[in-house]
């Protein structure tokens, strides 16, 4: 199939994986293992947990009937005997590794007394149907695989819970608010509104996209869902692709989840470049029964993927702490550690705290003055002048997820902060800190400009940056304005991407303003001018939230 979306691709691989570190070949080693009982061919920690599923449970490749009569590609975990048990459904990522993506968690959880059903999700290999991303019939699949599980093991179930990674996460929440059997929710790098993921303050995430499409290089997309992604990397038919995102947005169903306070364990990473945090906070902030969030350093499913691979890992600990209470009633503890837990950058400390709301301690204001600086105190009638068509060395990342691989190992990219040309992009710089400055939170811009175009866009970035003019990135966020008329000011205030980053003693805070980055849908005339200010009646500021 040839489309807008082919031309307009950025070139990647088509054998790109969201899941690098995943090996296709040691998980259908381990999936043989699980049938034949032969684990020879596998390392001692894989054969054991092999031989610990099949000691208490069988497991086999079936095929679940779907919605439309669509056969579903899975695996099954069925404990013998006639006691009651809690059951697990797991609907694939967005791979062409499908449901052996699980297979090794799967049989840790069925070791643990559950019975597990991981699916591959239709369009993708192995599965019938076409690719629909959470649509209607995603949503009836998942209800169509639980059917399938609770006669598999002759209704005989206590408590029921789906689990998700990526897309499979957002349909394990859409499925949870639809029925009503279901009782608990683990949704891992996941979406919460999918309109804001890909139109992020009315940009494109132009560059998601084409990871997405080429992740699914083996899949079967709906001439829709392939129409819907090509209306992104095209610039066409915003409306219509927002409503097709409302229908597939767990946000659209928050009502039906607070109704039956279905519990919601959420993982999430600071630097996500396909589902950024703040779209999956408002989820998270709208539910009202039992919640957490847990936020690590690194990009989409990066934190969670050692666990994958059966390495210990907190993010899967904690997922099985969360169905173990809330689906067996095991009292471990969790319910009592906090809405939601942090890893700060770059220390890598873990900082829980009871409510999102109680990360910030108080939010201190910088105004953009004139020299580049940030100040204490209100500065305006400045000018600076953005050039339109460049890109600076400011960007989101190297890559797509592949950066998040390099943080997560404590390799942070360095941006050389002295190249970024100012002629090009505007710069301003906080004084050295006295101490560890701790940013906890939402940060928030303020910005007054003036375009030649009713259409605009700029990328803000704020990066800790040494003596030595070396920065790491802290948090960023795009903005587009579409309405504006020609030389009319426009007001630009937006949250950047929420964090948890100590910023160490002597550095300073640099805040960044570009007009282009290749991650996002580029909107300004080219070789034009943007107008930045800072007004008497509102002066350009940067509200930092402080722990």
């Amino acid at each position: 199939m040839t489309s807008a979306a082919d031309s307009a691709s950025s070139g990647a691989s088509a054998d790109f994986s969201l899941y690098p570190e995943l090996d296709a070949s040691a998980l259908a080693a381990f999936v043989t293992a699980l049938e034949s009982g032969d684990v020879s061919g596998l390392g001692p920690a894989r054969a054991a947990e092999v031989e610990a599923a099949r000691s208490v449970a069988l497991f086999s490749r079936i095929k679940v009937g779907g919605a439309d009569g669509a056969l579903l590609d899975a695996g099954l975990w069925r404990h013998t005997g006639s006691q009651p048990r809690p059951v697990i459904v797991m609907p694939s990522p967005w791979t062409n590794l499908g449901w052996h993506t699980y297979a090794v968690q799967a049989s840790i959880f069925a070791a643990r007394g559950y019975n597990v059903l991981a699916y591959t999700t239709r369009g993708f290999p192995g599965s019938e149907g076409e690719v629909e991303v959470a649509g209607a019939l995603d949503i009836a699949d998942g209800s169509r695989a639980l059917d399938h599980l609770i006669e598999r093991t002759a209704g005989q179930v206590t408590k029921i819970g789906f689990l998700g990674d990526s897309y499979g996460s957002g349909i394990s929440q859409i499925v949870a608010a639809r029925d009503s059997r279901v009782d608990a929710v683990v949704a891992l790098s996941t979406w919460g509104d999918l309109g804001e993921a890909f139109y992020e303050n009315s940009t494109r995430h132009v560059e998601a996209v084409r990871a997405l499409l080429n992740a699914a290089s083996k899949a079967r997309l709906s001439p829709q869902t392939q129409s819907i992604f090509d209306n992104v990397l095209t610039n066409q038919n915003i409306e219509e692709t927002l409503i097709w995102a409302e229908e597939r947005s767990p946000f659209s169903y928050v009502r039906e989840l607070n109704d039956r306070q279905v519990p919601v364990l959420f993982a999430h990473a600071w630097h996500e470049t396909l589902f950024p945090s703040n779209q999956t906070l408002k989820q998270f902030h709208a539910l009202t029964g039992p919640k957490r969030v847990l936020f690590s350093i690194g990009d989409h499913s990066g934190p969670e993927a050692s666990g994958m691979l059966g390495l210990p890992n907190r993010i899967w600990t904690n997922a099985h702490r969360w169905f173990d209470h809330h689906l067996k009633g095991v009292e471990n503890g969790i319910d009592g550690e906090g809405q939601v837990l942090s890893e700060i950058m770059w220390s890598q400390a873990l900082e829980p705290r009871p409510t999102w709301e109680s990360l910030t301690g108080r939010v201190r204001r910088l105004f953009l003055a004139p020299g580049g600086e940030l100040d204490e105190k209100p500065q305006t009638g400045w000018t600076a002048g953005v050039l339109t068509g460049t890109d600076t060395p400011a960007t989101v990342a190297d890559s797509v997820v592949l950066a998040g691989f390099a943080e997560i190992a404590g390799r942070p990219k360095a941006y050389p902060t002295d190249d970024i040309d100012r002629t090009v992009a505007a710069v301003w710089a906080s004084a050295p800190s006295d101490e560890v400055t701790r940013l906890r939170g939402t940060p928030r811009l303020h910005l007054t400009y003036q375009a030649p175009s009713p259409r605009s866009s700029f990328i803000a970035y704020l990066f800790d940056t040494a003596p030595d003019g070396t920065a790491h990135i802290v948090t960023h966020a795009p903005f587009t304005d579409l309405v504006t008329g020609p030389g009319e000011p426009v007001s630009a205030e937006f949250d950047l991407q929420a964090t948890a980053y100590d910023v160490p003693a002597g550095n300073r805070l640099l805040l960044v303003i570009d007009a282009r980055d290749p991650f996002y849908g580029d909107s300004n005339l080219p070789r034009a001018t943007l107008t930045f200010t800072s007004l008497e009646e509102k002066p350009s500021h940067l509200d930092l939230p402080l722990g």
